[in-house]
């Protein structure tokens, strides 16, 4: 699978890249998300304005740094499977979805699936577990069975104690010509699919005194 620019060719890399995702937010800790490059600037954001006990959320903006909107996301109802479309831009009326994510109702098959409108061939499969900050992207292809992984999720390790981070931070590791803004879409979905309170137990590999660090570093 070549180049893959979903939202905008600027947020492809030439080379293998990871990027530092930190889930916080000014106004409710732990809310809302920020993307830096490896330079530690900021690439993306995702700011929530509701609490943390407030009621599921149907629409999510994801910005540039600069605070310009980059794709709406919008929650599909009813859908007996949870269902989300993403369009370019700000939502307007009669605008067309580019893409959708959907839990896969396939007994086997991987737990979430995306779609990408404009070419019937191109789908990604997810594989792995977001409340423990592991999973894996891949691309399939309709004339195979074959998978080939486009960008990961893993825990963040700090380089100077070899401690693992808390999962407020984590890394999006993604393969040359791999749409950035559109993987971390993916993640704000998979955010609101996957409760993070369904990983019973405290983070034992964790360093908590380390989760509020500058993921910058």
């Amino acid at each position: 699978m070549g180049r893959v620019v979903v939202v905008d060719e600027k947020f492809c890399f030439e080379e293998e890249t990871q990027l530092t995702v930190h889930k916080t937010s000014v106004f409710f800790p732990g809310d809302g998300f920020v993307v830096y490059n490896p330079k530690g600037e900021v690439l993306l954001r995702f700011d929530s304005y509701y609490g943390p006990d407030s009621l599921p959320r149907d629409e999510l903006v994801l910005m540039d740094a600069t605070g310009h909107c980059l794709l709406t996301l919008i929650r599909k109802k009813p859908s007996l499977h949870q269902r989300w479309e993403g369009l370019l831009g700000e939502k307007m009326e009669k605008e067309s979805p580019v893409f959708c994510v959907r839990r896969s109702s396939i007994i086997g098959r991987s737990n979430v699936v995306v779609d990408v409108y404009g070419d019937p061939g191109e789908e990604y499969q997810i594989d792995g577990s977001y409340p423990q900050r592991c999973f894996t992207i891949y691309g399939t292809s309709l004339e195979s069975s074959s998978k080939e992984p486009m960008a990961e999720i893993k825990r963040k390790v700090d380089p100077s104690t070899h401690v693992m981070l808390g999962k407020d931070v984590f890394l999006l590791c993604l393969r040359p010509g791999f749409d950035s803004a559109f993987a971390m879409a993916l993640v704000l979905v998979l955010d609101q699919m996957f409760d993070d309170a369904d990983v019973d137990g405290p983070d034992e590999n964790a360093d908590p005194s380390l989760a509020v660090e500058d993921p910058s570093s």
